[in-house]
């Protein structure tokens, strides 16, 4: 604070001013003083906050045994090792699902009396029971619907694509009931020839040295014919027939012919399946001792999906025309197959050969030809949903291929 004082003023009064001042300067002061010890003593009661800084350290964890545990909770570890496995809770395991076998070797048979054989070492689709068990002698692995025997009595002449689709050559709209095909009836026989005159034969010699030569031309003779036309008309009418015609078969000239051909109609009405029969004798059809199975089915369509991929007489063929070479003996290839859930091929390996590798070979890409197969059973996949079963080819060289399927026998 600084005062100045008035030059005219009196000396007493301007002491007594600044006295004032100086005790009110030195009273603020004062106060000032106080309060910031009192600010002080406050800040040394409460303890100084430190920052500090997070470290990044690594966190281990360690397993610890029951004793262990119970000790750093403050147990006694002897009395917690007293305590006897029936005291403990049980805990069951999960266990493995293990896919439902087969009751015998798989075979495709026509539908059984359902009666169920005590002794029956066939699996099918339905219980079977016969006196006497044989097997058909011809068998064939394009079939349909399994019977005992073949029942298509014609022989098919189809090599590959069926021939259906064949124009139709006779018919007459619908109104002729012939079997002959549509044609006219044929006129009575007829020949016509028209008057000719004789005429003599007529020889000029050419000249031998220049000239103009003969204006007439050299000709044959004819002899006299009385004619009845002025026309020559040769008809001798169609020998061998009986000189009616015929209005054909009910129908239109062209229409396609939709009758199936012989062998359609042997694969829609059946034939004995293809099954190696081991110790079976041969008879007039396939019989069998069968204990039902719900998943046959499932493994009849794999067998006749792949049998119809399948062809080692071309393979044999192609490296031994003669069979001097391969012959004299059956083959058999093993194959462990696995499929997916969706039916499709995830692996194919030999655990059996035929001892000739090409076989094998043509075994493993029939099923790689023959996939997807559709809804497998969830009662055949495995706890890793998957299929897995045994597959046999069996080539007997004769020529009749056979095939053989069962479950693997785990």
């Amino acid at each position: 604070m600084l005062l100045v004082p008035r030059p005219n003023a009196p000396r007493e009064p301007r002491l007594v001013r600044a006295a004032l001042a100086l005790a009110f300067a030195l009273l603020g002061h004062g106060v000032m003083l106080v309060a910031l010890l009192f600010l002080s003593h406050l800040q040394l009661d409460t303890p100084p906050l430190k920052r500090t800084k997070p470290l990044d350290r690594p966190v281990a964890f360690r397993p610890l045994s029951a004793s262990q545990f119970e000790k750093n909770r403050g147990r006694d570890a002897p009395a917690l090792a007293s305590r006897t496995v029936k005291d403990r809770p049980e805990q069951k395991k999960p266990e493995p699902k293990v896919p439902e076998k087969a009751p015998g070797q798989v075979v495709d048979v026509a539908p059984g009396n359902g009666e169920s054989s005590p002794d029956a070492k066939f699996a099918a689709e339905t219980n079977n029971t016969v006196k006497k068990e044989t097997r058909a002698k011809e068998q064939t692995a394009f079939y349909r619907n399994a019977m005992p025997r073949r029942t298509s009595t014609t022989p098919s002449e189809a090599t590959g694509t069926d021939p259906v689709e064949q124009a139709v050559v006779s018919g007459n709209n619908g109104i002729g009931q012939d079997d002959r095909p549509l044609r006219e009836a044929p006129s009575a026989a007829a020949l016509e020839l028209p008057e000719q005159q004789a005429r003599s034969e007529l020889a000029l010699k050419m000249p031998s040295v220049g000239g103009a030569g003969p204006l007439v031309a050299p000709r044959s003779e004819l002899p006299a014919i009385a004619g009845n036309s002025k026309r020559l008309l040769l008809q001798p009418g169609q020998p061998g027939t009986d000189g009616e015609g015929s209005q054909g078969r009910v129908g239109s000239e062209g229409r396609v012919n939709l009758l199936p051909s012989p062998s359609v109609l042997d694969a829609i009405s059946g034939a004995a399946a293809n099954d190696h029969l081991l110790d079976v004798e041969e008879g007039d059809g396939t019989f069998l001792n069968t204990r039902e199975w719900k998943y046959a089915s499932f493994f009849n369509r794999v067998k006749q999906s792949v049998g119809q991929h399948w062809n080692p007489n071309a393979q044999l063929r192609l490296r031994d025309p003669s069979l001097q070479i391969y012959g004299g003996r059956d083959r058999q290839t093993l194959l462990q197959v696995t499929l997916t859930a969706d039916g499709r091929l995830k692996d194919a390996w030999v655990e059996k050969s035929s001892g000739l590798d090409f076989l094998d070979l043509e075994a493993i890409q029939a099923f790689e030809r023959a996939q997807p197969f559709p809804n497998p059973p969830a009662g055949l996949l495995a706890s890793d949903q998957l299929v897995r079963f045994q597959f046999g080819f069996y080539l007997e060289m004769s020529g009749r291929p056979g095939l053989r399927l069962f479950r693997a026998q785990d």
